[in-house]
């Protein structure tokens, strides 16, 4: 089962600067248990905070000899500042894989992963058109904040359609996916799963 484990600081206590230790510490932990990917979702630093907090994160990787790749949430300019292994895109973005990979490859960078949300057949076949290296599909069991549903779920049956439609590239189930459910998601065809709150 593929894993990728989404961050959010603000789960951590303290100050910034403890949070941010409190997220390295974390992906450590992720990049020792060889982790897939890493996605750095901060999406309330600057383009220059969020390179420098991948930074901290990929040499943590690089001194674990991981495997753990350290993808940038919407941040093209973070990524390649980074030289993150590379980049989310997220839904309504107008960035396209390869606009990433053409940023990659004119600063002689490896090839990057590319990551792209979706949350319907729609954006799945766009994301197909547009060779995504991989497709997080949600919210697959809801969306909850404080307890309350912000968001219904899609469902196991349209990840289930999801999953054929964008075969063959690899699709990881997301939203209030937890250890319990996780199996009915590889049964739908997912290759893994993600979370925020599900691998902390």
């Amino acid at each position: 089962m593929l894993r990728c484990a989404i961050t959010d600081r603000t789960l951590f206590p303290g100050d910034e600067s403890q949070r941010q230790t409190a997220l390295c510490r974390q992906a450590a932990l992720w990049a020792h248990r060889g982790f897939d990917l890493i996605q750095l979702r901060e999406k309330d630093l600057d383009s220059a905070e969020l390179a420098q907090l991948a930074s901290r994160i990929l040499a943590i990787i690089t001194a674990a000899s991981s495997p753990t790749r350290l993808l940038v949430n919407g941040s093209l300019q973070a990524a390649l500042q980074s030289q993150a292994h590379g980049l989310h895109i997220p839904s309504l973005s107008p960035l396209l894989p390869d606009d990433v990979r053409r940023r990659y490859a004119a600063l002689d960078l490896p090839a990057p992963i590319v990551t792209v949300s979706c949350h319907n057949l729609a954006e799945i076949q766009i994301a197909r058109r547009n060779r995504a290296d991989a497709v997080l599909f949600s919210p697959v069991f809801g969306k909850t904040v404080s307890g309350q549903i912000v968001t219904p779920a899609t469902g196991i049956d349209a990840l289930r359609e999801a999953c054929a439609a964008a075969a063959p590239i690899p699709v990881y189930a997301l939203g209030g996916v937890t250890h319990e459910n996780a199996a009915a998601c590889l049964k739908a065809g997912a290759k893994g799963v993600a979370g925020i709150r599900l691998f902390v």
